[in-house]
């Protein structure tokens, strides 16, 4: 079975023409009576040996870690870093296996990252909650230089979300250190949601810029705003049920839970348009508990588990079924100027 980056890496090397890779997407799209764009494809895993070569990368990462701590502080980060980019000169730069490339790219992220907290961690230093935050910017830019190195060598489609996540981290670290440096307040809990939701939108629009340059979906741009959604789906959806109670435990009531399913549906809505399912993915634990205390409050508490899964899981099934054409129903309502930009369907008129 071949993936779409196969199908890519063929037409790059000249095995087969453009035109011949379109009419093997065209024939695929066909017979799933999808297409291409909608299905949402993205490379993980190819066969058992991902797994394997994976299982075997970690554990002799935790070995290069459990040495490293034996040595001295910020050894392990640093060789940690060094085995993940040594086997990634193998398994990412020549093999492109995916599930390894991954693995192997968080490793060198974390252990780049590790090196100064390991340090700290052994020292202990007295600092304020200013210092920390300051400190910890440091960190996420270190971290983000790490992406942007090995994205230069390598280009795994995650490297740029987890740079995008450094950048942030950095970010709203930077913004926590100056307000608690000019107020003098070291409690940053009421900043920390509405920071989180503006870095999500834009990483999300980040991703959007990513998706906007390969509407049909063909190259590793599109892979790229897959990681870059997924990790800004979160970022969005946990501040908007945070600030309705859910995500504290709270016993939320009926307008609360009646909140976060319009809430749900808006971003269904968006995900349709954009296309992208991890909007939906993100949000479905706080639908699933806004749901079931809905049902408590109308009594139904011995079922109110069960009734949540049917409502919630034949919602997701019928949207699955029927994704293509309530997405070409939605997006050709949407202006001309904005359906250019969106990747395409087999119903919609762009």
């Amino acid at each position: 079975m071949y993936s779409e980056n196969d199908l890519q890496s063929a037409v790059s090397a000249g095995a087969i023409s453009h035109e011949a890779a379109e009419a093997f997407r065209a024939h695929a799209a066909g017979m799933r009576s999808a297409p291409v764009a909608d299905e949402e494809h993205f490379r993980l895993i190819t066969g058992f040996n991902d797994i394997f070569v994976t299982i075997a990368a970690v554990l002799l990462l935790a070995a290069a870690a459990g040495i490293g701590d034996a040595i001295g502080p910020g050894v392990p980060g640093l060789l940690v870093a060094g085995a993940a980019w040594l086997l990634a000169e193998f398994f990412t730069r020549q093999r492109r296996m995916a599930l390894p490339s991954i693995v192997l790219l968080l490793a060198f992220i974390g252990g780049v990252a590790a090196v100064p907290i390991h340090f700290l961690a052994e020292t202990e230093p007295q600092m304020s909650e200013a210092t920390a935050s300051l400190i910890g910017a440091g960190i996420g830019l270190l971290a983000a230089i790490a992406a942007w190195i090995h994205w230069r060598r390598f280009m795994v489609p995650i490297t740029v979300a987890a740079g995008a996540a450094g950048v942030a981290g950095t970010v709203l670290a930077l913004v926590l250190s100056g307000w608690m440096s000019v107020t003098g307040n070291t409690d940053p809990e009421p900043l920390i949601l509405p920071l989180v939701f503006i870095a999500g939108l834009a990483i999300f629009a980040f991703a959007m810029r990513w998706d906007m340059t390969d509407p049909k979906r063909e190259t590793r741009r599109s892979d790229v705003a897959f990681w870059l959604h997924l990790l800004a789906a979160p970022m969005i959806a946990h501040p908007l049920f945070g600030w309705l109670g859910v995500s504290e435990g709270e016993n939320i009531g009926a307008a609360s839970a009646l909140g976060v399913l319009a809430i749900y549906i808006g971003m269904g809505m968006v995900a349709l348009a954009v296309d992208r399912r991890a909007l939906l993915v993100s949000a479905l634990a706080y639908v699933l508990i806004a749901l079931s205390l809905l049902f408590r409050q109308f009594g139904a508490v011995e079922l109110n588990v069960a009734l949540t899964g049917l409502v919630i899981g034949s919602a997701l099934l019928a949207l699955s079924a029927f994704w293509t054409p309530i997405r070409s129903a939605l997006v050709q309502r949407l202006p001309g100027s904005v359906q250019s930009r969106l990747p395409r369907g087999v119903l919609l008129s762009v």
